[in-house]
């Protein structure tokens, strides 16, 4: 039997139309439909914003077990219905249980070629010396015409896209509440 692409979907259609019509008629069909042809996947499924451009596209979150198993655009949201973009597919190299994300601090001596394993309070520290250090060496009180100015020019934030905006407005008041103000970010808090 030849079918032409017209007949194809007035079959196709007829065919769904009587699914729906009769076949989820009672209770244990809806059951068996359900189970046949699922609208959503079956384990833990969370719906979550991308943190990359500010666009505010969703997608669909899957863990097993406390581990991302999958993750994949949400075809009702209304901004990106499903699809994504390129930095938004990445969004599984977010997720902690990622095995290629660091978990370990590395740090390369100035003039080194070798990365070296180092705590994690050593590196909190190491950073919050260093930042007091700059600040205290370049902070300016007044500028030449003698107004209170109270900023730290020798220090940007550059704020980076996988933050969520609570974590950009605290990394805003910190940088701010140091007189930085070479402070960017999409967010633009």
């Amino acid at each position: 039997m030849e079918l032409s692409r017209r007949d194809f979907l007035k079959f196709s259609g007829a065919g769904m139309g009587a699914i729906a019509l009769f076949g989820m008629g009672t209770q244990g069909n809806k059951v068996l439909a359900a189970k046949i042809l699922p609208l959503k996947k079956r384990i833990g499924e969370k719906t979550t914003i991308c943190p990359y451009d500010a666009s505010g596209c969703g997608f669909i979150v899957a863990a097993e077990n406390g581990k991302v198993v999958n993750l994949e655009g949400d075809p009702d949201h209304p901004i990106n219905r499903g699809a994504a973009c390129a930095k938004g597919s990445s969004l599984r190299q977010l997720s902690a249980d990622n095995p290629w994300r660091l978990s370990k601090v590395l740090y390369r001596r100035p003039g080194g070629t070798d990365w070296e394993e180092k705590p994690w309070d050593w590196a909190i520290n190491e950073i919050a010396q260093r930042i007091k250090k700059t600040r205290d060496a370049n902070f300016t009180e007044k500028d030449k015409g003698g107004r209170v100015v109270n900023r730290l020019d020798a220090i940007a934030n550059l704020g980076g896209s996988a933050l969520d905006n609570e974590e950009c407005y605290l990394l805003a008041k910190l940088t701010r509440a140091l007189g930085v103000v070479y402070l960017e970010h999409h967010a633009r808090i």
